[in-house]
């Protein structure tokens, strides 16, 4: 990957666009930043200012761009002071935001042409923002699976996209993806219809287990979600022999690597490395960081 290298993140007064609320304290934010729209990848996010009375800034993953338009939306959920500050932002204020941050996805290459793209919860944005990226790309085949215990920011419809290895009635798709022609099913353990009743990574492995063993070789593995759902999709992707990636979440004060309060362990040819998550990453190969999930 690329170093980061300076005039590659932007200040930007970004205004508010559209802010919608959906269930479970779930927002989608859109803001006018054509800046960060025009340089943004998958895997990308921004440091963004919640509000003038609170100075520390909180960082939220990149779920979808309009370069032309100058635009970029966000998935959060409202949990924290500052997230909370955020939903009552309203249309026409402006926010300072600083980005794009953050070493993005590597795309599939012409060996791998099948992502599985793996996300839960708040990690959903970046997902949609890869799948967007990946159904330009002629040899990819992408394949999407979200998780959420709670309703899914968005009214689910049944996929009539066939995908081998469903369990019967596994039929949620995410609306928007099915627009795009991209595969997508979703889980749950909350009962939700037509979502498939456990984790992505069980979901996920009805799928492999569908493929033939060539077509196997052809997969890898893009995840982001909670530290134990990512620790459960590094080591599906060691079972099957896959690459993994995935996009990690921590607390950043400063987000662009001088406080060095977001640190993980990972692995380097040199040996045990902390790492930055912030400049760093997020996104880091799986095989890469020592999970420990309690």
């Amino acid at each position: 990957m690329d170093k980061p290298h300076r005039g590659t993140i932007f200040v930007e007064d970004a205004e508010v666009l559209s802010h919608d609320v959906y269930p479970a304290d779930q927002y989608i934010l859109r803001v006018a930043a054509p800046q960060c729209a025009a340089h943004a990848k998958p895997g990308s996010f921004v440091h963004l200012q919640c509000g003038p009375q609170l100075a520390m800034r909180r960082p939220l993953s990149i779920m979808r761009v309009d370069a032309r338009a100058g635009w970029v939306e966000f998935l959060y959920k409202a949990i924290g002071d500052g997230t909370k500050l955020l939903a009552t932002r309203r249309v026409g204020e402006r926010l300072s935001m600083m980005g794009p941050i953050g070493h993005p996805f590597t795309l599939p290459h012409g060996d791998r042409p099948r992502a599985l793209l793996l996300g839960g919860g708040v990690g959903i944005p970046p997902m949609v923002f890869l799948a967007d990226a990946l159904r330009h790309e002629p040899i990819c085949e992408p394949f999407v699976i979200m998780g959420s215990e709670v309703p899914f920011p968005f009214k689910t419809r049944p996929s009539k996209i066939l995908v081998p290895g469903m369990p019967e009635g596994t039929i949620a798709a995410m609306p928007l993806l099915e627009d795009w022609g991209v595969a997508s099913r979703l889980t749950s353990q909350a009962g939700f219809p037509g979502c498939y009743e456990g984790y992505v990574t069980d979901l996920a492995r009805h799928w492999l287990d569908a493929l033939s063993d060539g077509q196997r070789q052809e997969v890898q593995i893009y995840a982001c979600g909670p530290h134990p759902m990512l620790a459960a999709c590094a080591a599906l992707a060691r079972e099957y022999h896959l690459p993994c990636q995935v996009s990690l979440e921590e607390y950043m004060a400063c987000a662009v690597g001088g406080c060095a309060g977001c640190v993980v362990e990972v692995k380097t040819p040199q040996g045990s490395a902390m790492k930055r998550v912030c400049v760093d990453g997020p996104v880091f190969a799986a095989e890469t960081v020592f999970f420990s999930v309690a």
